[in-house]
């Protein structure tokens, strides 16, 4: 599905309600849970100015091309990393954050878009860099990848509004109807949930699997699906710009371990070390709060950024 049936199957349902941009017209903006969030090319984004001290730490590989191609999947939604409304220009809360660390490398920032799959694919082969895109932080992610976190790892169910149905437990989702993006994190923990239930006696979870975010949205509008398990910033974006779901269950993305979004490099790249030394500068100078304010994920900021901090473990 192109960008922009994405963006008009998003609009028509969500009711996202249009108010004026600067130029006067109104198609490029919404207000979500009143704040204005802007869907059009031209973001105005926040930027950042070099720092030489950490700058001087990117490989000399990388510094000669003056670029950091920085990857994410197509495949995301609001706020994550979707696209605009000409339909080619990736925006959201990882393109801003991948433009500030750029800019704090003193490098230009080249935002490419490709599936989840030929995400890890170019990163094994070099042909990108530096990955943004939702990244959970596992054990086993960690022997082909350095990791350098930015945002809290949290999942939530959505279902739609009105119900009594709450997950708070794996119980909970026996015998339920739950749509999940393939090869995600989100899917491991619902299969290693729903064979629990089993184990136990319960009913399966019958997973239903999605890769667009308006055919889940769709799908949950009709009752072909009970609930969405996602990230949650997708979901609370949906819920805010809705009014016909809600939120039913959050849960950490590591379980018993905290889990962590991190910006995702090869393995031994370099790259890691002076990529959160960039977000921890901008933590102190505010601007990260100010890109994660603007997507309306303040709640899922860290102190500072970790390398390679103990992530998901293995599956026995």
């Amino acid at each position: 599905m192109s960008a922009l049936k994405i963006v008009a199957a998003i609009t028509a349902l969500v009711s996202l309600v249009a108010c004026g941009a600067d130029d006067g017209t109104t198609e490029n903006q919404v207000v979500a849970a009143g704040k204005t969030v802007n869907l059009g090319p031209d973001q105005q984004r926040v930027t950042a100015t070099k720092v030489d001290a950490i700058a001087a730490k990117v490989p000399e590989e990388f510094r000669r091309t003056g670029k950091l191609v920085v990857a994410g999947s197509v495949t995301t939604a609001p706020p994550l990393r979707f696209y605009a409304t000409d339909d080619k220009t990736p925006i959201g809360v990882e393109t801003d954050l991948a433009v500030l660390i750029a800019g704090v490398l003193g490098l230009e920032p080249q935002l490419e878009t490709t599936s989840w799959e030929n995400l890890f694919i170019g990163l094994d082969s070099g042909t990108y860099p530096l990955g943004l895109s939702n990244i959970t932080v596992t054990e086993e992610r960690k022997e082909k990848y350095d990791f350098a976190t930015y945002r809290l790892d949290t999942l939530a169910f959505e279902a739609r509004k009105g119900g009594s149905w709450r997950v708070t437990k794996p119980e909970d989702v026996a015998g339920k109807v739950i749509a999940v993006g393939s090869g995600t994190n989100q899917e491991k923990i619902l299969v290693e949930w729903s064979r629990a239930n089993e184990a136990r006696g319960l009913a399966a979870t019958d997973i239903k699997y999605y890769q667009n975010a308006a055919d889940y949205y769709l799908a949950l509008e009709s009752g072909r699906i009970e609930a969405y398990l996602g990230p949650n910033p997708t979901s609370a974006y949906h819920v805010a710009t809705s009014g016909k779901t809600e939120i039913i269950g959050t849960f950490s993305g590591g379980g018993s371990t905290v889990g962590k979004i991190a910006a995702t490099t090869k393995k031994g790249s370099g790259l890691a070390q002076p990529v959160a030394e960039a977000i921890d500068h901008l933590i102190a100078n505010g601007q990260y709060a100010e890109v994660l304010d603007r997507w309306g994920l303040r709640d899922e900021a860290v102190q500072k950024s970790e390398v390679n901090p103990p992530g998901l473990p293995k599956t026995a």
